[in-house]
């Protein structure tokens, strides 16, 4: 993918306090027309505005925390400004950590040091940061890392959980172009002691009477991680900063893609016969030459305990829900939250961990049960055990067998977390992902299976 250089930032000016911290797409004539009181000349002058003072700060001293008798993580950051696919065909500027989006999934335990470092290529065109949600520390302290320049800071990771990552803009000027045109991600924080056991309640007949049957499994779980969040793009593929203010967006994302995780043409011919029938009402990454993005199912098999890490990252709600399931457990903050709940909540930069036993084989979308967001990008697709029956044909391909088919072509790579103390291993991992070429051929040297090439040498539809 090619760097852009068109420029990305037209600040020249900010009249409100709302525009000077989340907009930039103010054009010269607009922003002569209004006008500035002397405080917020002073804010634009410096940048951005500062909200904490450093002395406010929890201990963040780098060389004390790294010899501190604690583990030590390092998390490396490249900020910088590519063109990436949409949906339908063409391309959008987007603003990435290291080349994807969301940016890589930093996985820690409760009470490791992180060191985290944020580096900007000579050639990108503004400055970035970095707030990390996991730190009991404000971006302020960090700053903006210019062009040609790296910065690191370093804290404890204390609270366990799921927490967002993001571009803190130019100090915080212009933090909404940057976030919602890709510069996200998570930190997963695991909890010191492990995650605890899932119980799910179900019942029974016992001497003639429906009685309660609670059944209990391991901490141990298969993960994904899913994060939402809108486009809001003009006609030329640049941020459209008028668009999220009326909250009118332009697509809904699960880890960077719309219908990312749908079935494809190779699913089409082998349960319809016809690469060109599809079987889900949207499948927009049909073939094999969109390569990383080609959309790829998700992969469980029944009875085996799934963890899912749940990240919102945009401006609108999602109402969490997997069609045909329940959601067996609800954890926030290491507390859980729900049991056998149908639907959560979860607002702007809110977490969760759902924790569920898919009991059927079958196919279940995971959705935001909000209409506009189902039918414009938010549909996630699992499919459990062998639905299908699959598997023989797929052996017969000499793609491998398994008790789902996970076993056969892996799981998309973008929404498998790194593993953690009770994570159970994928069986195989796919490409996949809103990735530059870049990125995706080093998935392919650690091991992933580029489906796109595997498919076409057994003679699969492309």
């Amino acid at each position: 993918m090619k760097k852009y250089t068109s420029l990305i930032l037209t600040v020249a000016a900010v009249a409100i306090v709302g525009a000077t911290l989340l907009s930039s797409n103010y054009s010269t004539s607009q922003l002569q027309a209004m006008e500035i009181d002397p405080v917020m000349e002073q804010i634009h002058a410096m940048g951005g505005i500062q909200l904490v003072m450093p002395e406010a700060f929890a201990e963040t001293d780098c060389s004390m925390l790294e010899n501190s008798g604690r583990n030590v993580v390092e998390f490396d950051l490249i900020g910088e400004s590519v063109m990436l696919p949409i949906m339908g065909g063409g391309e959008y500027y987007a603003m990435v950590f290291s080349g994807q989006v969301p940016g890589p999934t930093l996985r820690v335990t409760q009470g490791d040091v992180v060191v985290m470092t944020l580096t900007i290529p000579t050639d990108e065109l503004t400055a970035h940061g970095n707030d990390m949600h996991s730190s009991q520390m404000s971006s302020a302290f960090f700053g903006a890392v210019q062009p040609g320049e790296s910065s690191t800071y370093c804290y404890i990771a204390e609270s366990a959980g799921v927490f967002k990552y993001h571009c803190s803009g130019v100090d915080l000027l212009a933090m909404d172009q940057h976030v919602l045109s890709g510069m996200y991600g998570i930190a997963i924080v695991d909890p010191l002691n492990g995650y605890k056991k899932l119980m799910v309640e179900k019942t029974k007949v016992e001497n003639g009477e429906v009685v309660i049957d609670r059944q209990w499994y391991g901490p141990d779980a298969l993960e994904f991680q899913l994060q939402y969040n809108q486009l809001y793009l003009t006609e030329a593929g640049t941020y459209d900063a008028v668009a999220m203010h009326a909250h009118k967006n332009t697509a809904t994302v699960v880890n960077g893609m719309q219908f990312g995780y749908v079935p494809n043409g190779v699913h089409n011919h082998l349960i319809k016969g016809d690469a060109n029938s599809n079987i889900f009402v949207a499948q927009p990454w049909n073939e094999s030459e969109f390569k990383q993005y080609q959309s790829q199912l998700l992969y469980v098999e029944t009875g085996q305990p799934v963890r899912i890490f749940v990240e919102n990252q945009g401006n609108e709600p999602v109402y969490f829900h997997i069609v045909g399931e329940i959601l067996d457990r609800v954890t926030q903050g290491n507390r859980v939250q729900s049991a056998a709940t149908e639907t959560w909540l979860l607002g702007g930069s809110q977490n969760m961990i759902v924790d569920l036993v898919f009991d059927e084989p079958g196919t279940y979308a995971a959705v935001n049960h909000d209409y506009a967001a189902i039918y414009s990008g938010a549909a996630t697709v699992f499919v459990a055990g062998d639905y299908f029956d699959l598997n023989p044909t797929l052996a017969g391909a000499g793609l491998g067998t398994g008790p789902s088919y996970a076993y056969a072509i892996g799981n998309p790579s973008d929404a498998v977390p790194p593993m953690g103390m009770n994570s159970i291993e994928h069986p195989a991992i796919n490409v996949h992902g809103l990735y530059t070429d870049e990125v995706a051929q080093q998935k392919i040297d650690e091991g992933a299976i580029p489906l796109w090439t595997a498919f076409e040498s057994l003679g699969l539809p492309s």
